[in-house]
């Protein structure tokens, strides 16, 4: 086993950590109630696992369990297991018998219904929260991140994600109950539905990546995106295991040798690339968390704007 490929299986996967994985519906997808216990923000959570992607612990149905937040998911999931092991807790609750068809960069579509959730977190409680029921595989186990709660991007649309990543913490605040200072720096973000997709430049190839916060590494790419980077000219690769939506794929790693994202420019960087994934919506880049590994990120999905700091210090209005 190479550097690269051990790169990739060390700790809880070093590739893209089950992120960018898309769900699509016919219906209207409708906001959950959001009740904050002082002012507008949950206090400073710790990462629940020691990975990068903010993994928070949540309470729902009496037991406590970890929750990751990914900006690369359009909607919340709860896995199918897990909503089997509580649904009697939860008590009446009929499910929306809607078909839902989700899939991700592993290309492996899954079917499944939805119901409405109450959970909380330390200052914030959610009710009525839309989650589709699906496989999340070893993300939802100890063999992966044990998170079996995917906090999407119709849930961040509606709050501020910051998520500080020399402390392994997050935060979530009302859209209008901050300002940030001029030690944030505006990054150069657009929106992609609900998505945000930001400029990265491979040896002098540009293309856009959706900022993903539950992938891991700085960037991954899909074959088709990596052959338009020009990286697939038969420089060395290696391989490794990355988890994704309801299992893992293997994805090859190839090393880039300059790489320019967020006003930051990386050197000799390991890119997963993954398989081409024949539908519609499935990112092609995804930009993970290591491109802000020593920094602070400021997410912002409903007013489409992406901050980072070096110096993390941002005031919630009360």
């Amino acid at each position: 086993m190479n550097r690269r490929s051990l790169l990739v299986r060390a700790g809880v996967v070093a590739g893209a950590l089950g992120g960018g994985w898309w769900l699509k519906d016919n219906v209207l997808w409708s906001a959950p109630g959001i009740a904050f216990a002082v002012g507008g923000s949950t206090p400073w959570i710790d990462h629940a696992t020691r990975v990068l992607s903010p993994t928070i612990p949540v309470r729902i149905a009496g037991q406590t369990v970890n929750a990751l937040i990914d900006s690369g998911a359009q909607y919340s999931v709860i896995d199918k297991g897990f909503h089997a092991a509580i649904e009697a807790e939860l008590g009446p609750r009929p499910l929306f018998d809607i078909p839902l068809l989700a899939y991700g960069v592993g290309g492996q579509p899954q079917m499944g219904k939805g119901v409405r959730l109450d959970l909380a977190m330390d200052g914030l409680s959610l009710s009525g929260l839309r989650c589709a029921i699906l496989d999340l595989g070893p993300l939802a186990d100890e063999r992966g991140l044990s998170a079996p709660l995917i906090l999407g991007q119709d849930l961040l649309k509606l709050m501020v994600l910051e998520v500080d990543l020399v402390e392994g913490r997050a935060r979530l605040m009302h859209r209008e109950a901050f300002r940030h200072d001029a030690r944030w720096t505006r990054v150069a973000v657009r929106r992609r539905g609900t998505a945000l997709v930001t400029p990265v430049e491979v040896e002098g190839h540009t293309l856009e990546a959706v900022v993903d916060t539950g992938a891991t590494s700085i960037l991954s790419l899909s074959q088709p995106a990596a052959e338009a980077a020009g990286i697939l000219d038969g420089r060395p690769a290696g391989t490794g295991e990355s988890l994704v939506l309801g299992g893992q794929i293997t994805a090859d790693i190839l090393t880039v040798e300059r790489l320019r994202a967020v006003g930051r420019t990386f050197r000799e960087v390991d890119v997963p690339v993954y398989g081409a994934v024949g539908m519609p919506g499935v990112p092609q880049a995804l930009l993970g968390m290591a491109a802000f590994r020593d920094q602070g990120l400021l997410l912002d999905i409903g007013g489409g704007a992406l901050y980072r700091a070096t110096h993390l210090d941002l005031t919630v209005v009360q």
